[in-house]
C-alpha cells in the first residue's frame, strides 16, 4: 500500500467513525449532555481524567459524577462549600474522593484567577505541540498545594508521559469540523498543534500500518505519529484519532 492509498483508506475510516453515533458508546457523551462552554468544559475534563478502564465503567461513573454535581459541573466547581467536597463519595478504579476535591480545588483556583481552562493551554509562539502548555496547565491546576496521590491523575509530559486522556480532552474543546462530534468550543488554539490520544490499541493500530515505531507509548512515541499524521492533514491531524480507534475494533474495516 502506498502512502496516498494509506491516506484514502485512513481519511475513509475518519469518515466512518467521526459522526454523531460514535457519541453514544464514547466518553465525549458525557460533556455532551450539556451546552453551557464552561459546563463543557469542566465535565470534559473531570471525565476524561477518569478515561480508563472498561468503557461501560467509565461512562456508568461518568454520569455518577454529573449527578453528585447537581447536573451544574460548572457551578459545582465554584460554589461547592468546603463541607461539601469533604463529603464527596466517588471512586473510579485509583481514582477517588480525594483526587476529585483536588481537581475540583484546581479547577476553581484557575477560574478565580480570571482565566479559563481555554487561556491555560495557549501555547507559546516556538511550540509546535501542545506538550508544553500541558505541563504549565499542570502547574496551575497545582499551585501551591502538595500534590500527593492525586498528581498521578494529572498528566506530566516533563516526565516523558504519552498524556493520551488530556489530549483526548483538548482534542474536544478544540477540533471543529461541523460532523457533531467534537465540540470546537476553544477558537484560540489551532488543531495544527492536537496530539493523537496514544493508548495501547492507538498504538498497536499505528505501528501495523507503519506509522509508528517506537515501542513504548510514551511521549517520544506520541511526538514520532504526529509527525507522520501531520503529513496526512497538517491543519487537523488528530482527526485520524477516530481511524487509529476504528482500525481493529470494527471487523468491517480491514487493513491489508
Amino acid at each position: 500500500m502506498t502512502r496516498a492509498e494509506l491516506k484514502d483508506y485512513l481519511d475513509d475510516c475518519v469518515d466512518r467513525y467521526n459522526r454523531p453515533e460514535f457519541i453514544q458508546d464514547d466518553p465525549i457523551q458525557i460533556p455532551h449532555l450539556f451546552t453551557n462552554p464552561r459546563d463543557i468544559e469542566v465535565a470534559g475534563y473531570l471525565v476524561a481524567t477518569i478515561a480508563w478502564g472498561q468503557r461501560k465503567t467509565i461512562l456508568n461513573n461518568g454520569h455518577r459524577l454529573m449527578d453528585i454535581m447537581g447536573h451544574e459541573p460548572y457551578s459545582f466547581v465554584m460554589n461547592a462549600t468546603a463541607a461539601e467536597l469533604e463529603e464527596l463519595s466517588f471512586i473510579h478504579r485509583t481514582f477517588n474522593s480525594e483526587d476529585l476535591r483536588f481537581l475540583i480545588e484546581g479547577l476553581r483556583g484557575i477560574y478565580l484567577n480570571d482565566k479559563t481552562l481555554e487561556t491555560s493551554f495557549l501555547p507559546k509562539s516556538n511550540e509546535y505541540n501542545l506538550f508544553p502548555a500541558i505541563s504549565r496547565f499542570r502547574s496551575e491546576l497545582i499551585g501551591k498545594r502538595e500534590v500527593g496521590r492525586s498528581g498521578k491523575h494529572i498528566a506530566n509530559p516533563e516526565k516523558g508521559a504519552a498524556s493520551k486522556r488530556i489530549h483526548m480532552f483538548l482534542r474536544w474543546m478544540v477540533r471543529n469540523d461541523q460532523r457533531g462530534v467534537d465540540f470546537g468550543i476553544w477558537t484560540n488554539l489551532s488543531p495544527s498543534l492536537l496530539s493523537c490520544p496514544l493508548d495501547v490499541h492507538t498504538g498497536n493500530t499505528a505501528r501495523s500500518l507503519k506509522l509508528l515505531r517506537r515501542k513504548q507509548n510514551d511521549r517520544r512515541a506520541v511526538e514520532e505519529l504526529d509527525a507522520q499524521l501531520r503529513k496526512f492533514d497538517a491543519a487537523d491531524p488528530v482527526k485520524y484519532d477516530f481511524a487509529l480507534f476504528g482500525v481493529g475494533v470494527d471487523p468491517l474495516v480491514k487493513f491489508e
